[in-house]
């Protein structure tokens, strides 16, 4: 699954590379892109690739909204039992979905997170204050949140409340309220070759201080749901 907005410098490499991996493995996958309301070239980018690869299939959000927004439209529409993520930037690699996707035998979701960003130094401080904070806030120790990179047994992802603009960033909280497993594993990151970051510091913080409270709440107030049918007698 790869979330796509103005990406057309990157995402036909992104798409090709993720399908030689994919194609590796030995099993039967499709790659589901959704165009998160782009307005550069990346839908006319996609129809071509369509028509090389009959794995890929798009979805197009009617307008931009969100990287929550796109993985939510993913995780309702995508077939088969394992749900693999990744950016169109092209800044995660696909050859480390293998490695993901095996972890799966032991756990519900696994968490990539960058062991060696390859990205400015504030980028890389304003990632590793947010994860500190998050992980205070909601008592976690998950390392890098912000990996886009994670693989997902289908059947805890797709009730996730994705309609919620933010909740992509807090997906191991929402999961782990559930009693999901969680593990992590390091995985390779690449310099942006081509366009340009969809974030700032400055614009992440401000909307992921008021997610952080909203999910803490739901942390404290959550309570499963679990029932049976008495088998009485007759």
């Amino acid at each position: 699954m790869i979330p796509a907005y103005n990406e057309e410098a990157c995402i036909e490499s992104v798409v090709r590379e993720a399908i030689c991996v994919l194609h590796g493995m030995g099993k039967s996958f499709e790659v589901l892109v959704v165009d998160d309301g782009s307005s550069d070239g990346t839908p006319a980018r996609l129809k071509i690739l369509c028509a090389e690869h009959p794995e890929l299939r798009i979805l197009r959000l009617e307008k931009n909204s969100g990287q929550s927004a796109a993985l939510g439209a993913a995780f309702h529409a995508a077939r088969g039992d394992v749900f693999v993520t990744l950016d169109a930037d092209g800044q995660n690699d696909p050859s480390d979905i293998p490695a993901l996707v095996e972890r799966l035998a032991t756990c519900d979701l696994c968490c990539g997170y960058r062991a060696q960003r390859q990205d400015v130094w504030s980028k890389r401080f304003g990632s590793r204050l947010a994860n500190a904070v998050r992980n205070r806030a909601l008592r976690e120790k998950i390392r890098d949140t912000g990996c886009t990179l994670k693989a997902f047994r289908a059947e805890w992802a797709r009730p996730l409340p994705m309609q919620f603009r933010g909740m992509h960033r807090f997906l191991p909280a929402l999961m782990g309220m559930a009693g999901a497993r969680i593990e992590e594993l390091p995985v390779n990151h690449r310099s942006r070759a081509a366009g340009q970051s969809k974030y700032t510091n400055w614009g992440r913080l401000k909307e992921t201080l008021w997610d952080l409270w909203a999910v803490r709440w739901m942390q404290k107030r959550y309570r499963p749901i679990r029932a049976e049918e008495p088998q009485w007698k007759r």
